[in-house]
């Protein structure tokens, strides 16, 4: 709660009621013009790639902000980040941390995105993070801040087993490690409980997630992972994807999908 009415009076912005959760979604491949009046029908943000996506060559979201605002979608604003096989030392962690932190903010700008705009760096490796891998996403931060954006990051929230048997949370060990940064996080944990499932109706409080300073929940996945999500209730698609509803072409538009306290998560519009 500190966290997130810190960040709400920060950027001048409305606290929203901690007890009200928004339905957001994101996908690597935007979704299409003609699917978007009918997606905010169901979803009040939607993630935006700023570079891209995990396992792609092209960002298919550049240039389609503008849409989405006159649509009415808030953002998450992403920055896929680096994995550890690409971290050479701390050293080279920390230049490339700072190049790509400047390669975020030159893209949030000229996709017209605003000043104090939370820009999520995506972490898709879990467990503790290493020195090397800590070089980089503070680097990213730190740098980040110095172009006027706020700072967030995309992380598991869903405890790993590390070589010695401890039960290591991603989320908490950035957290612990963040040394006084204001930091927003978007954690995943699409394991029920505590998540409901690919549910669309009542999206569930952050906080729920396992995480207590979450900003933002990503409850489930497509395709469903088996081993994390096989307690889930049955309401996925037979095929294991959590499709959007009342889209051109049902089950077309495969999806993950967040919850976030506010309608519009990075601040972004």
């Amino acid at each position: 709660m500190f966290q997130r009415t810190f960040i709400a009076l920060l950027l001048g912005t409305a606290l929203f009621a901690a007890d009200h959760s928004y339905l957001g979604f994101d996908r690597n491949e935007y979704p299409g013009d003609e699917n978007l009046a009918a997606l905010h029908e169901t979803f009040s943000f939607t993630g935006y790639w700023l570079n891209s996506p995990p396992r792609t060559n092209q960002n298919t979201w550049q240039g389609k902000r503008e849409k989405l605002k006159s649509t009415g979608f808030g953002f998450l604003v992403l920055f896929n980040g680096r994995l550890y096989r690409e971290l050479k030392s701390e050293t080279h962690a920390k230049q490339l941390g700072l190049s790509d932190a400047q390669s975020a903010a030159s893209a949030a700008t000229r996709e017209g995105f605003p000043p104090q705009t939370i820009i999520f760096l995506d972490i898709e490796e879990g467990g503790r993070m290493l020195p090397e891998q800590n070089a980089y996403i503070f680097s990213w931060m730190d740098e980040l801040a110095k172009h006027k954006f706020r700072t967030g990051v995309y992380c598991s929230g869903m405890a790993a087993t590390a070589a010695n048997l401890e039960r290591i949370v991603t989320a908490n060990d950035i957290h612990q490690h963040a040394a006084g940064r204001q930091i927003a996080y978007w954690v995943t944990n699409d394991a029920c409980p505590p998540s409901p499932g690919c549910e669309t109706r009542t999206p569930p409080p952050p906080a729920t997630s396992g995480i207590d300073f979450a900003e933002v929940w990503q409850f489930a996945q497509s395709p469903k992972r088996k081993d994390v999500a096989s307690g889930c209730p049955a309401n996925y698609h037979a095929d294991g994807n959590c499709y959007a509803p009342r889209t051109r072409v049902p089950h077309s538009l495969m999806i993950d999908l967040n919850s976030a306290g506010s309608p519009d998560p990075s601040y972004g519009r």
